[in-house]
């Protein structure tokens, strides 16, 4: 039998790269996939190719997540896992804190941070009625060391890390029988990282490829992450495997924050 035969789960942020892909793994071990994005017509597009449903969410929005929690009670009946993948970040330097850096702080922390709250307090009212589940919130090996270049993103991830933790133990104390664990992927090719080295050779002034020997050079196994390998990871923690797994986290990055 598959893994997550008969389950049901929600990735947000799925429309494309990293979510698509824990989506798709998702389905392949059985289970039934919401997907949720802002990209209406890719995520609608993703949905129909890989077997998912699709909706339609800013995860900052709280109106959003109640009717989300509407539609799988009325669709599904319950919830077994969520993934709170979806994210933002943006290059703004600390040396420059103006109006408009305040603002994209405040977007990222909106997203990053506050869709993980809000995400997790859809998820544990509908588990915690119907017998528990997993929670899997993607952090990132930013939140484990220094990012003078992604400051916002680094310290949105590094609360998300902490804030896993707390749920884990509130769940645990609670008796609700869901566990919660964070995820922390190092340099995978997706279009977002892709925009990140293409923005690094642009205020460097070195070329694409040196950029990526650049980004490549940090990673002792020496080669960049695919999705699958983040992917693979989720389903561990989505699946009874990991039954006795909660507040810790999954780092999978080639050996990139040991190297600092």
């Amino acid at each position: 039998m598959k893994r997550l035969q008969g389950k049901t789960a929600v990735v947000t942020g799925a429309a494309q790269g990293l979510g698509e892909a824990i989506a798709r793994r998702l389905i392949d071990e059985g289970s039934q996939v919401i997907i949720t994005d802002m990209d209406n017509a890719q995520g609608e597009e993703t949905a129909e190719r890989i077997g998912a449903d699709f909706f339609f969410q800013d995860v900052s929005e709280a109106e959003g997540w109640t009717t989300l929690k509407k539609r799988i009670e009325a669709d599904h009946g319950t919830l077994d896992i969520l993934v709170n993948n979806a994210g933002v970040a943006d290059r703004a330097s600390p040396e420059n804190l103006t109006s408009s850096v305040i603002q994209s702080w405040r977007k990222i922390y909106a997203v990053n941070v506050e869709g993980v709250m809000l995400g997790c307090e859809f998820a544990i009212d509908i588990m915690s009625r119907n017998g528990g589940g997993s929670i899997v919130n993607m952090s990132s090996i930013a939140a484990l060391n220094p990012t003078p270049f992604l400051y916002a993103y680094g310290a949105s991830k590094a609360a998300v890390t902490q804030y896993t933790t707390s749920i884990a133990l509130h769940c645990a104390n609670a008796g609700h029988q869901i566990r919660c664990n964070s995820v922390h992927p190092g340099q995978v090719r997706t279009p977002l990282h892709n925009e990140l080295i293409v923005s690094v050779a642009s205020e460097t002034g070195l070329s694409i490829e040196e950029t990526t020997a650049e980004f490549l050079a940090k990673i002792p196994l020496g080669k960049f992450q695919d999705p699958i390998d983040i992917a693979n990871a989720v389903l561990f923690l989505a699946s009874e495997e990991s039954r006795y797994i909660t507040g810790t986290k999954i780092i999978v990055d080639g050996g990139n924050s040991l190297a600092g």
